[in-house]
């Protein structure tokens, strides 16, 4: 057993954990403050190859390993961490597009996701239809060489600052999960409606909901074959539920690391904080549990990289690390006391940020759905 990142990984962590702290860091407050998307900080990613991680070579990416791209995203999470929302999207939408798309799809939209220059959401949760995937009703009826698209998606990150979505839409009502297919919709088409929402926090990753009303999309932009798009999410989401997992970890552990510096500065009946058990102790209990968390998330992260299953140690990463990093987060706000409720500090956005990816991608409850039925069997699903 080898628990060493390579020589490489660790001088890419270097430099991008020096670039987390100078550029994205200084900045962190300010997008969420103005509710903006930070385009200036995604075109500074683009410089640094940080958008095209999971992206084929021949369409300008870099073609890396699952490992370095989740060292990436966590290194990133440190500084800013709705700016790490460049690899989860990129890895996730570039899988899918690289892996089903046709190739006029991929030369038109891999290279410049690749660059910076398009951005892709995903559009696959509905009103009525989050956790329970298979139960959308967006629709695609096919009309020549084309697809009319008719439905309503929600929960969209980075839906305002896109220029197109992977849609998941029902081309066969009747066939549940067999019935669903993807497609890339440019989000200039006639017919389109955006509509922002008043997040409580990430609210520089512009989420809203698209409004589909008779939306013509060539049949070159089905993204695999017609039924085939629950497939492709959800193998998709065994790696983004890591990425995510990492990002959090990133977030919690950076605010830490601020914490104790805080507590040795900070005095009280005459002495550092941190002379304090009440203060040292927990902060060095929830670094053990980052660093634990941590492992199970590289191991997972090898484990797809290997070609060997892993999506029961995906949806453990996706349940486990968030609500950790949560709960940290939290203990370290009340730590800085009422400063921590501040904005003066970063604590308080880090926590309203990371609580949002405790449901995006699936919640704690779907996740230890997922790993009963990958222990027990589907036999014992309870639906």
């Amino acid at each position: 057993m080898d628990f060493r990142f390579s020589d490489v990984q660790e001088s890419m962590a270097k430099v991008v954990r020096n670039f987390a702290n100078k550029v994205l860091l200084p900045k962190y407050g300010y997008w969420d403050e103005k509710e903006e998307f930070p385009y200036e900080q995604w075109a500074k990613m683009a410089e640094l190859d940080l958008l095209g991680l999971r992206i084929s070579e021949q369409y300008g990416g870099q073609e890396a390993d699952c490992v370095t791209a989740g060292l990436i995203a966590e290194e990133l999470a440190r500084g800013d961490f709705n700016c790490s929302y460049g690899v989860l999207m990129n890895c996730l939408v570039g899988d899918i597009l690289d892996r089903f798309a046709t190739e006029l799809v991929k030369t038109n939209w891999l290279t410049k996701m690749a660059t910076g220059e398009k951005i892709v959401c995903i559009a696959l949760t509905e009103p009525h239809a989050g956790c329970d995937a298979a139960a959308i009703s967006t629709r695609a009826i096919k009309k020549g060489n084309n697809y009319v698209l008719n439905g309503e998606k929600s929960a969209i990150s980075l839906l305002r600052a896109a220029n197109a979505a992977v849609v998941f839409t029902k081309t066969d009502p009747t066939a549940r999960a067999k019935g669903i297919s993807a497609f890339l919709v440019p989000l200039d088409q006639p017919g389109i409606t955006i509509q922002s929402y008043p997040d409580m926090g990430s609210k520089a990753i512009v989420r809203g909901s698209l409004f589909l009303d008779d939306v013509v999309v060539p049949a070159e932009n089905l993204i695999g074959d017609e039924g085939g798009g629950f497939i492709q999410v959800m193998q998709a989401f065994d790696y983004s539920r890591v990425i995510i997992a990492l990002m959090c970890l990133g977030a919690a552990q950076k605010t830490i690391e601020e914490t104790i510096e805080y507590v040795k500065q900070r005095n009280v009946f005459g002495q550092p904080l941190a002379k304090f058990e009440g203060i040292s102790f927990p902060l060095m209990e929830w670094l053990t549990r980052l660093e634990a968390a941590r492992w199970l998330c590289y191991r997972t992260l090898w484990l797809r990289d290997e070609g060997l299953p892993h999506t029961k140690e995906a949806a453990m990463c996706k349940w486990l690390c968030p609500e950790i990093s949560v709960t940290a987060i939290h203990d370290c706000l009340l730590i800085h006391g009422h400063y921590g409720y501040t904005r003066e500090f970063p604590v308080e956005q880090r926590m309203r940020d990371v609580i949002g990816l405790q449901i995006g991608d699936g919640t704690a409850q779907v996740q230890k759905i997922i790993i009963s039925r990958e222990v027990f069997g589907r036999e014992y699903l309870p639906y």
